[in-house]
């Protein structure tokens, strides 16, 4: 870890990208079903939308990724864009870690699209890492929505933020419903971080199921 600036581990799918609401309009066309009977209110593989007897979660995505540019295309979250553009004007490190190389024989395409979507909507980086093993790489602080991902996390003493949505409402806190509670958060980390009080939220202090 780079201990000469303090490092924000950024998740995109979920956290900074609408994932959700861009795979509900793609798997509406994949089903052919009409959008409003897709519930947005979905556990982390999307099965509330029936999709097993397509194929499954990954042939949805695949379709999404490869024929729907779902990388490049989806919308950011509201304010996500302008408040990442705030805190690294504050001097924080922003590490995007993202595990969107999972898919066999489509790695180029999901960088690729990836770094043009974060160009198109001046999304501020430091660096990049396309990796599942998300703590191997070092932060300061995390924001992530995927259970497994702010489990593991915690697990290992890495202070996690979990960014609300429907497959996580049953992880305990630090949270964050927005991206303005996201700014205030960090910012506050950030403070601890440069006095010498920041302590890392571990799996020893929560009740993580």
């Amino acid at each position: 870890m780079d201990e000469s600036s303090f490092i924000l581990g950024v998740d995109l799918d979920g956290v900074v990208g609408d994932f959700y609401g861009a795979m509900r309009r793609i798997a509406s066309e994949w089903l052919n079903k009409p959008i409003e009977q897709l519930t947005p209110e979905v556990s982390f593989e999307l099965n509330e939308w029936g999709i097993a007897e397509y194929g499954g979660y990954e042939k949805l995505h695949r379709f999404a990724v490869t024929q729907r540019n779902l990388f490049r295309d989806m919308q950011p979250l509201q304010d996500a864009p302008a408040v990442l553009r705030k805190l690294s004007m504050h001097g924080i490190r922003i590490r995007i870690i993202t595990h969107r190389l999972y898919l066999k024989y489509v790695h180029k395409t999901s960088i690729t699209q990836t770094v043009d979507w974060l160009d198109s909507w001046d999304i501020p980086y430091w660096d990049i890492c396309f990796m599942k093993d998300k703590g191997a790489v070092g932060a300061h602080v995390y924001i992530d929505d995927s259970p497994v991902n702010v489990v593991q996390l915690r697990k290992h003493g890495c202070r996690t933020i979990v960014f609300t949505n429907s497959t996580n409402r049953r992880l305990p806190g630090p949270r964050a419903d927005s991206w303005h509670e996201v700014e205030c958060l960090v910012l506050n980390a950030k403070e601890e971080w440069t006095t010498g009080t920041l302590d890392l939220f571990g799996a020893s202090d929560y009740n993580l199921l």
